[in-house]
């Protein structure tokens, strides 16, 4: 491997005035070494990302890089300036100067070392060698790691006896503060990395401060331990783009600042969220409703657990495409009726009125159509993202493509990115010579992997694919009578038996599925499953109105909150409710959720959105019925419920009594099933993810 560093990429008297003639002559010499292949192109990419953030840091630094296709491999110019060069640092200009070329497809292996040196950045020691090295292959040699740094010995050390020690008193033990933190940048490259090595170096400095750092870098992350976030005090988030799977952190006090504030500012960052967690400020948790799911399987995960990640991560990134084409067609049909959709796209784009509700019906039709259009690929492609990562996106998104072409469908898609993940995860398993590295990521695996993905799916699986989906769009047209009865009991009942669950999970991904091919079948099944979906948390709000003895007080301050999330199609809400008493309460929601979804599908309601409970009632078809079958299917569930924790009232009343003496706090005593079935959520608290 070349050095990406040699003494002819070292400049000790750099001249230039300004940081745009700095990054001009340390990119010259990168050209001439064939290092970089477009000058200016090259200096446009490093302009670009300084205009996103300066890259100057407190202490003299300035480290203008990116990452682009002008660069041939990853490769680090060093100048340093005796006048100072503005980078945009808060304490003056600097003298020391990093310019960091990475190509689009760096290999993790470069951009590692490129990380070690933004860490070694942060060292006083390496600094003042900087500025002390007397020629070009001695500073080269320093950065590489060549030379160890020499560690600066005071004279009056030198020169006097060490004295006698003294035995320190030990302090009192304090228990230890427990942080997580976050740092990540644009490029990943630089700011990332010197922030995580700040934030630990205080870390280690501060009494009584534990800390460790996930950094979400180019050569990817790491990703904290769950038990280790769990165990966390306090969260620090330093970042300029946006921290992935940052629900991981919920409820926790947080500090939320830019990755630069990592890097100058650790001890205060660190004092505030100790702060933050003394005044008892937490995050919210994840909100209940949120669809998206993890991308990618936890390592202990069996591998059923994994494909519903796997296929929910598509499904979820599907949703918002789904709800944005669903809801402007269905708009387009209630402004110019079920005739816009016979309209000539050319004639929104050749003689669009301004005036005319007409031509704004179809404006809307034909934009909710370009929707509907990325279904598909989105499906496949994050579900190829899901299980390999950013390589999956362009063979996912092809094999989703390809369905699309043969009329494979929402299942085409779903076997597509799961082919085109595991043709991915496959290829990243291959050892390759270290020069073909840097090319694999956006060169090689989406080469091959499109090509594997385009040949499985036009010439072998493709075609079954398109009879099954044929076959099943088919069934769904044609659903009448006790067929669509079934049919809308078997999902409801699915959609109310676990609460969030894997079943109400795959039950909501069949409905969605079914809108990538929407008929008046698909949209009837959506309607039935975003009723059924609404009963379980309407009708717990409704048994503790109105018979609000039979449950506790968290209980009651819970159903308050109920009344929003069912109406707002969040089944969750009924969770706490099933955590403190399952079989009074599950069981009811499966008989209500069933008749919900019969009644649903036999007075023909449709809905083209996925999501939005009764915001969208405009928008769905034969919607008082559509009410009425909510209504019903609320009404038995709640008067289930009643009767059945009717039948051990008196110990009700007895946990109530002892409830009202326990404590002058507001602690919510367990309901009388807790010592079974766990304990009533608190009041006021929000509701709980559903575990998978």
């Amino acid at each position: 491997m070349t050095e990406m560093i040699t003494a002819d990429l070292v400049d000790l008297d750099l001249s230039a005035g300004t940081k745009e003639a700095a990054a001009r002559s340390l990119a010259e010499r990168m050209v001439t070494l064939g290092r970089v292949t477009d000058l200016d192109g090259f200096l446009a990419d490093v302009a670009a990302r300084e205009a996103q953030m300066p890259t100057g840091l407190d202490g003299g630094i300035g480290i203008p890089h990116c990452r682009s296709e002008h660069v041939t491999e990853p490769t680090l110019a060093f100048g340093r300036s005796t006048e100072g060069i503005d980078f945009g640092a808060p304490d003056g200009p600097a003298d020391l100067i990093f310019l960091i070329a990475a190509p689009a497809g760096a290999d993790d292996a470069h951009l590692t070392i490129l990380s070690s040196l933004a860490r070694q950045l942060m060292d006083e020691d390496f600094k003042s060698a900087l500025r002390a090295a007397t020629d070009a292959e001695a500073a080269a040699a320093l950065i590489r790691g060549d030379e160890p740094t020499p560690e600066p010995v005071a004279a009056e050390e030198a020169e006097s006896p060490a004295p006698e020690p003294v035995e320190p008193e030990q302090p009192a033990a304090a228990e230890t503060f427990k942080i997580v933190a976050v740092t990540s940048c644009p490029t990943g490259i630089a700011h990332t990395y010197m922030a995580a090595e700040s934030l630990e170096n205080t870390g280690r400095d501060t009494d009584g401060v534990e800390l460790v750092v996930e950094t979400q870098g180019s050569s990817g992350s790491t990703r904290l331990d769950p038990a280790v976030i769990a165990a966390a005090d306090g969260v620090i988030f330093a970042h300029d783009v946006p921290v992935r799977e940052k629900e991981r952190f919920a409820g926790k006090p947080t500090v939320d600042v830019g990755v630069k504030a990592g890097v100058n500012r650790p001890a205060e960052l660190i004092a505030e969220v100790r702060e933050k967690a003394a005044r008892g400020e937490t995050t919210g948790r994840a909100d209940a409703s949120s669809t998206p799911v993890d991308n990618s399987g936890e390592s202990t995960d069996g591998y059923g657990t994994k494909l519903r990640k796997w296929l929910m991560s598509g499904v979820s990134y599907m949703v918002p495409f789904v709800a944005a084409g669903g809801l402007l067609i269905a708009i387009s049909f209630a402004l110019g009726g079920y005739k816009i959709a016979n309209t000539d796209v050319q004639s929104v784009v050749d003689a669009f009125n301004w005036g005319s509700m007409h031509s704004w019906a179809a404006l809307m039709f034909w934009t909710g159509q370009a929707a509907f259009g990325f279904l598909v690929p989105v499906l496949a492609g994050y579900i190829a993202y899901g299980m390999a990562d950013r390589p999956g996106l362009v063979p996912g998104f092809v094999a989703g493509s390809i369905a699309v072409t043969i009329d494979a469908g929402f299942l085409g898609g779903l076997v597509g990115g799961l082919i085109a993940g595991a043709v991915v995860m496959a290829i990243q398993r291959v050892k390759v010579p270290d020069v073909l590295r840097g090319i694999m990521p956006v060169v090689v695996i989406p080469l091959v992997s499109s090509a594997v993905v385009g040949f499985l799916m036009f010439a072998v699986v493709g075609q079954p694919i398109a009879w099954v989906q044929t076959r099943l769009t088919d069934w769904l047209g044609s659903l009448s009578g006790s067929n669509a009865i079934i049919l809308g009991v078997v999902l409801g009942v699915m959609m109310a038996t676990d609460l969030g669950g894997p079943l109400n999970k795959v039950a909501y991904a069949f409905a969605v599925g079914g809108l990538a091919n929407p008929n008046d079948g698909s949209l009837k099944v959506m309607a039935a499953v975003m009723a059924a979906g609404m009963v379980p948390p309407l009708a717990m709000a409704l048994a503790t109105t109105v018979r609000s003895k039979l449950f506790t007080k968290a209980e009651r301050e819970n159903g308050k909150a109920a009344w929003v999330l069912g109406a707002s199609f969040i089944t969750e809400g009924a969770i706490p409710f099933a955590a403190a008493d399952p079989f009074r309460v599950i069981v009811p929601s499966m008989v209500g959720g069933g008749i919900t979804g019969a009644l649903s599908m036999t007075f023909g309601a449709t809905l083209r959105a996925p999501h939005g409970g009764i915001f969208v009632v405009p928008l769905i078809g034969n919607a008082w019925l559509y009410l009425v079958a909510i209504a019903v299917g609320t009404c038995v569930t709640a008067a289930l419920t009643v009767l059945l924790k009717s039948l051990r009232k008196p110990a009700v009343q007895q946990a109530d009594h002892a409830a009202a003496q326990d404590s002058v706090t507001d602690a919510v005593a367990p309901s009388p099933t807790s010592g079974a079935h766990g304990t009533a959520a608190e009041p006021g608290t929000k509701q709980p993810q559903p575990t998978a």
